[in-house]
């Protein structure tokens, strides 16, 4: 099974709740870094990493499918 048939394929409820809050540690994360006050640099990494932590659990949640 390719990328597109694994991403179009039907998710299990646990993946798509996972992909929600992989979803939303991203935009955490963007909304750390793009903060329009001056933030520490340990907290604009911090930001960074959440966003690239978020990303990466909203992938594997989406290209996980059903077993049937």
């Amino acid at each position: 099974m390719n990328i597109v048939k694994r991403a179009k394929a039907p998710t299990s409820k646990f993946f798509k709740t996972l992909r929600t809050v992989g979803l939303s540690i991203a935009t955490i994360g963007g909304t750390i870094i793009s903060a329009p006050i001056t933030l520490p640099l340990g907290v604009i990494s911090i930001g960074g990493y959440l966003i690239v932590a978020g990303g990466i659990l909203s992938a594997v949640s989406q290209i996980t499918t059903v077993n049937e």
